[in-house]
């Protein structure tokens, strides 16, 4: 059973992200012969003030 854990900054609709599942369920299916059925796509909602890349908040601010 795939599961998919995928991350990003909070705000996404429900409607961007069922749409982002069905493609990735879809890919999965394609690429690797999973039932979708069988296939779990996670959501991480993450504030920006939480992500960094490298020593920059994902904000554009510097990390403290």
């Amino acid at each position: 059973m795939p599961t998919i854990h995928i991350e990003l900054h909070k705000g996404r609709t429900l409607e961007q992200k069922t749409a982002c599942a069905r493609a990735v369920v879809n890919a999965v299916k394609e690429h690797l012969g999973a039932p979708p059925e069988a296939t779990q796509v996670i959501f991480v909602d993450v504030e920006k003030p939480d992500w960094m890349m490298g020593a920059k908040l994902a904000e554009g601010g510097p990390a403290r």
